[in-house]
């Protein structure tokens, strides 16, 4: 009887074993170390404010608060005619640079320069003749014929015309030659900040437009239509809502257990459900435990800062709402 009671015990210990063993290898339980490891944090709180680079007066704001928006959607708008009258007036600066840097590379007209041709001639055949005069004048003189007074007269009209020709011959070569390398240079010059002015103006129209910088939710609209604006002044304040981040934390034994790119799950509380989300980021630098991360035994202690990005694309998670991240297990679940 001793005997058989020895061997069921025997028997028995051994199926416990193996029971054991075998719901461990098959998932059902496991020892502590087997436990998912969870970490703490929130669900990051990404805003911004929205206004115009330039100033004036509201026409139009187009979405109101709560308003689901989406990138490059036009929120508001700016009345853009004093810009446009500005763009107005530097568009014609601009023409008129541009014709005079064509003018400056064109140089004279044949006209100009036939006119100039014609001009050194004609001071040519005065010199000639002012030259013919002053000679007769001093050989008239030689004899006594004429007073000296009249003489000296010639000789300054030859003087004259003499200066006359070089003054010709001078406007000529301008006319061939064409504008001063030094002149197109400054012309150019002109002609480019002109046009710097003009792409400023175009560049103050398009940001008469209020667009949506990236999908979000419109929490606030400050400004109404018709109100004077100065630039940079706040019109709304828009919830980012894509992509979804999460700060979490990790202590310092759990650290080796955590590393970018690991895929992970967030849950919170009041449901069951769960949201996949992947680590991109870990804080080289340990700080202590925010006091917005309430673990379960509340410790405060030193952790590492985790960013995570969760896959939402219903936006089912609100920002700042609290929330838990476990890691994969050991063995996979």
């Amino acid at each position: 009887m001793a005997t058989r009671r020895a061997r069921l015990a025997v028997v028995l210990a051994a199926g416990a074993v193996l029971v054991f063993f075998g719901g461990r290898a098959g998932g059902w339980w496991g020892g502590e170390s087997d436990a998912a490891t969870k970490l703490y944090g929130n669900v990051e709180i990404r805003e911004v404010e929205l206004g115009f680079r330039v100033g004036g007066r509201i026409a139009a704001v187009l979405v109101d608060e709560g308003d689901k928006v989406t990138p490059g959607l036009e929120l508001a708008r700016l009345d853009a005619q004093p810009i446009r009258d500005r763009l107005a007036g530097a568009q014609a600066k601009v023409a008129a640079a541009a014709a005079m840097v064509s003018k400056d590379a064109a140089g004279s007209r044949p006209q100009e320069v036939r006119a100039a041709q014609s001009a050194v001639v004609d001071a040519e055949a005065r010199l000639i003749e002012a030259r013919r005069l002053n000679e007769r004048r001093r050989a008239l003189s030689e004899r006594g014929f004429i007073s000296k007074a009249e003489l000296q007269e010639s000789q300054s009209a030859l003087t004259a015309a003499a200066a006359q020709v070089d003054a010709a011959r001078a406007a000529l070569s301008l006319a061939q030659e064409g504008t001063r390398a030094e002149d197109r240079t400054a012309t150019r010059a002109e002609a480019a900040q002109v046009a710097a002015e003009r792409r400023a103006i175009q560049t103050d129209l398009s940001d008469a437009v209020l667009l949506a910088p990236s999908a979000g939710q419109v929490l606030t609209r400050v400004r109404e239509a018709g109100a004077i604006v100065q630039p940079g002044e706040i019109v709304y304040s828009i919830a980012l809502t894509q992509p979804v981040r999460v700060r979490a934390y990790v202590t310092e034994p759990d650290l080796p257990k955590v590393r970018p790119g690991m895929r992970v799950t967030v849950n919170v509380d009041g449901t069951g459900k769960s949201w996949p989300a992947t680590i991109g980021y870990i804080s080289p630098v340990a700080e202590f435990t925010p006091r917005t991360v309430q673990t379960e035994d509340q410790r405060a202690d030193l952790v590492y800062r985790l960013r995570l990005t969760v896959d939402d694309p219903k936006n089912e998670l609100r920002q700042g709402q609290p929330v838990t991240v476990t890691l994969p297990t050991a063995t996979g679940g």
